[in-house]
């Protein structure tokens, strides 16, 4: 583990709190640990304000190369940045899938042309991206993609028909990067392309899927002969496989330090609750809260290593066990904050009957070993990819 803090570091650290307590107040007060998972649907204006906001001080894109317009920080800074915005109560990101995904995809695959053209807009927080990866018959299996796109000659577009689902803010999204299939009789990873499709057009429905929480943050989108120009395919035609592949890859990347900080802030809060009610004094409990905390120091030292290395997008061998541990490590954590809660996590306060927080981060966690990749599809990648075991077997197409 190569990530240290050097005193120049620890300046920086200070910087960022102290730019997060000047800015995180009076219009964006409101905002302090709102629109995190489970929550999304809350305050957007205000979050996308937020991120001009963010703009303005140059604290988007952190990462990002100065040439691509990003500040160029250090691994060990950009640590410390997504850890001061957490445990500041920075709300959650609206423009997270532009500067986390699409942004390091197109600075990495792009054409030039695209980076000069799409870049600039995430930046300053005036564009908003969503994924279009799964499908009805293909949620953890990409390879099963069936939406599919036909180059038109006479008018230099991709037509693009088809159906994805569980698209997190379709409907709050300016662009969305789709996997399609692009030759004709290709099956599996092969003949499937990466296209930047903009989302305001006929030929685009977003439905809402509301969940158990009463939200609907998550979509399902349509396209009927959708159209994007030539000039929004990232690569190839083909390369889609190789490029969403290392999308994944960024997708394990520095912010993970910040979904850790936000896992200690309800950690803290079930420990608040558990003294306050009294259920600290259950041993079980302790020993629970203590596994968590544990759990959670883990899942830090882990992220260390796996940052420690090159980011290129490429899936580190480290980075294979992330998505499986985290995701069952905070679905028991919602089933610790239900038994802290006792009783009263059957109840809601008052009209309008709105679910507490640690209600709906219990809801919502129920769906963390599914979504990004089931449980399943995570041990699968393990064992191929970071083990070289043998391949599943699979049916015939």
């Amino acid at each position: 583990m190569k990530i240290g803090f050097s005193d120049q570091d620890e300046g920086f650290r200070q910087e960022v709190a102290d730019w997060m307590m000047a800015n995180l107040c009076g219009e964006f007060e409101l905002l302090r640990f709102r629109g995190g998972p489970g929550d999304e649907h809350s305050f957007v204006e205000a979050r996308k304000a937020w991120e001009r906001k963010l703009a303005e001080g140059r604290w988007t894109c952190v990462g990002w190369a100065p040439e691509h317009g990003g500040r160029g920080l250090s691994i060990s800074q950009q640590v410390i940045f997504y850890e001061e915005y957490a445990r500041a109560g920075g709300p959650g990101r609206m423009g997270h899938i532009g500067e986390g995904l699409a942004g390091p995809t197109i600075a990495a695959f792009g054409s030039e042309e695209q980076k000069r053209r799409l870049l600039p807009a995430i930046v300053s927080g005036q564009a908003f991206w969503c994924q279009g990866f799964s499908e009805p018959g293909a949620g953890s299996d990409l390879a099963s993609v069936k939406t599919r796109a036909v180059f038109n000659e006479d008018t230099s577009e991709w037509a693009l028909n088809g159906q994805k689902v569980w698209t997190s803010l379709a409907h709050e999204s300016d662009w969305c990067f789709v996997i399609a299939r692009t030759e004709a009789g290709s099956v599996g990873h092969q003949g499937l392309s990466f296209l930047l499709v903009p989302m305001d057009q006929a030929g685009i429905t977003v439905r809402p899927i509301e969940q158990m929480t009463g939200t609907s943050e998550f979509n399902e989108v349509f396209f009927d002969d959708a159209r994007t120009a030539a000039t929004n395919i990232v690569g190839q035609p083909g390369d889609g496989w190789k490029i969403a592949m290392a999308l994944l890859g960024f997708e394990r990347g520095v912010s993970t330090l910040g979904q850790q900080m936000q896992f200690q802030n309800e950690l803290n809060e079930i420990i608040a609750v558990a003294k306050a009610n009294g259920a600290a004094r259950d041993p079980l409990i302790r020993q629970r809260l203590a596994e968590a905390w544990s759990g959670l120091r883990i899942m830090r030292y882990n992220s260390l290593r796996m940052l420690s290395g090159v980011q290129d997008g490429s899936l580190r061998r480290d980075a294979t066990i992330y998505k499986l541990f985290w995701s069952t490590w905070h679905a028991s954590l919602g089933k610790l904050a239900m038994d802290v809660l006792g009783a009263d996590a059957e109840l809601l306060d008052a009209a309008p009957y709105r679910l507490g927080r640690l209600q709906s981060m219990f809801l919502f966690s129920r769906a963390d070993t599914l979504y990004g990749g089931s449980n399943e599809i995570q041990r699968n990648i393990i064992a191929e990819r970071a083990l070289g075991m043998p391949k599943e077997p699979r049916l015939c197409p």
